[in-house]
């Protein structure tokens, strides 16, 4: 008889991690961190936000522009028709008739012009604004961090999974084993009298069961796998056990909380938006003040079109322009308005960030403090179902316990068994949970080895630019 009474969830995990279960044919062991870092660099969806982190800084030097001149050039050629009639002298009545001259032709006229203006004052529309870019640029980042949380809790989650899939895939199909020697024992005692047709059938149930189960947990493993390989982006080899992070994460509950509260990228982003909300209503009230301009202009012009002897003609100027706003349909006082409204929501929503994340390491928090009492507790259940199937096993031979009752047991162990497994699995799971709920699940934090993204690299290149069409995602 094939008998799993001295396995336990630290053999079955061992031998998982050895390469026992094989996951693919490749030789090469996985590890958690190292799947971590492949997700890292390769993830789609990271990869998409960090496009989105660097489309963000563009607003930097397009806010900058505000202090910047605007040149235009402008040229027009053609040809132009003329046909005048001019009065040279008055007639008298009833002596002479006026006197008219006539005079008709085309010219090929080039007009050539520039115009530069340079920005001295526009209400403060122009440093409010590029706060207000700085601060989309920050708050950019903060989102980058939390997308890097989610695809590092993803990829953790997708591990462990694929681990806990894999051993119970491999108990069903041990237990299969059990229920299939149980059954041709039962056969063997039916022939010599031993037992009743019912308990044939009893196993007979049982060990279709079983194989229902294996079938169920072939299938948990293929999502597993295929899960896997989407967020990692790399098919697993063997996987070797994982530990958790709780050395990370803040020792107590009180002091998880104050730092989520303070440091978590959803609560940071939350309060670079109400800064740009603050900018946002000063760039508003900035469309009441005045603005003022220099303005300098150039225009050469070749032929004329409205003059044949007009030849050539060039006129220049500078002038300092002022304008102030008086009454423009109000619209402006509309937009402050808005602009104050948009400030109030950022401002309760940045109070609902803080609320959320509160929420989110109080549930991990006990989430983990659950993981940690459930392995201890089904490890017991395992030793305890280990001694219940022996001993009806051995009542049963006797005459002392049916067939169904070491069915039961059998069936009783192998859940315990699962149960190990999966509270395994969400010990590690749990871990990283509090972790991300903390906002310290990061690159840095796991000391992973993996070169990471500098998301000042690109800034630092468009920030003061002033020309150029090639973005760092092109190169």
């Amino acid at each position: 008889m094939v008998r799993l009474s001295g396995w336990g969830i630290v053999g079955l995990i061992a031998l998982a991690s050895v390469g026992v279960f094989p996951l693919s044919t490749p030789a090469r062991a996985d590890t958690l961190p190292g799947a971590l870092s492949q997700a890292y660099m390769t993830n789609p969806q990271l990869n998409a936000q960090r496009a989105a982190v660097r489309a963000t800084d563009e607003a930097v030097p397009q806010a900058l522009a505000g202090y910047r001149p605007r040149l235009s050039a402008t040229a027009s050629v053609g040809p132009a028709w003329i046909d005048t009639r001019t009065r040279i002298a008055e007639g008298v009545p009833g002596v002479a008739a006026p006197t008219y001259s006539s005079l008709s032709g085309h010219n090929f006229v080039q007009t050539y012009g520039a115009t530069v203006v340079q920005p001295l004052f526009d209400g403060f529309q122009t440093p409010n604004r590029s706060r207000q870019a700085e601060s989309q640029v920050r708050a950019a980042r903060e989102i980058l961090r939390l997308t890097e949380q989610t695809v590092l809790l993803q990829a953790a989650t997708a591990y462990m999974d694929l681990i806990r899939d894999m051993a119970i895939r491999d108990l069903q199909r041990r237990n299969v084993d059990v229920l299939g020697e149980q059954l041709r024992q039962t056969r063997d005692r039916f022939d010599v009298g031993e037992v009743t047709r019912t308990d044939v059938a009893q196993s007979e149930s049982r060990l279709s069961a079983g194989r229902s189960s294996v079938l169920n947990a072939e299938a948990n493993f293929t999502t597993s796998r295929a899960t896997y390989r989407q967020v990692v982006g790399t098919d697993p080899g063997r996987l070797a056990s994982a530990m958790p992070v709780d050395r990370f994460s803040p020792p107590t509950l009180g002091a998880a909380i104050n730092l989520a509260r303070s440091q978590h990228p959803s609560v940071q982003a939350a309060a670079y938006n109400v800064d740009q909300a603050e900018a946002q209503v000063r760039v508003a009230e900035g469309s009441l003040y005045p603005s003022v301009n220099i303005v300098g202009s150039a225009q050469k012009s070749y032929g004329s079109n409205t003059s044949l002897q007009l030849l050539e003609q060039f006129s220049g100027s500078i002038a300092g322009q002022l304008t102030v706003p008086i009454y423009q349909g109000g619209a402006e006082y509309s937009q402050i308005r808005q602009a104050k409204e948009i400030l109030g929501q950022r401002r309760i929503e940045l109070d609902t960030a803080r609320e959320q994340v509160r929420q989110q390491v109080v549930q991990a928090w006990g989430q983990l403090e659950a993981a940690r009492a459930q392995i201890t507790a089904t490890q017991s259940q395992v030793s305890a179902a280990e001694v219940a199937l022996n001993g009806v096993r051995e009542e049963a031979r006797v005459g002392q316990r049916t067939t169904l009752d070491v069915l039961n047991a059998q069936q009783e162990l192998v859940n315990a068994r699962v149960a190990v497994v999966t509270a395994q699995r969400d010990r590690v799971v749990s871990s990283y949970t509090l972790l991300a709920a903390v906002g310290r699940l990061g690159p840095q934090v796991l000391g992973l080895k993996v070169p990471l993204y500098d998301v000042a690299v690109n800034y630092h290149e468009v920030r003061d630019s002033w020309f150029g069409l090639r973005s760092s995602g092109e190169r």
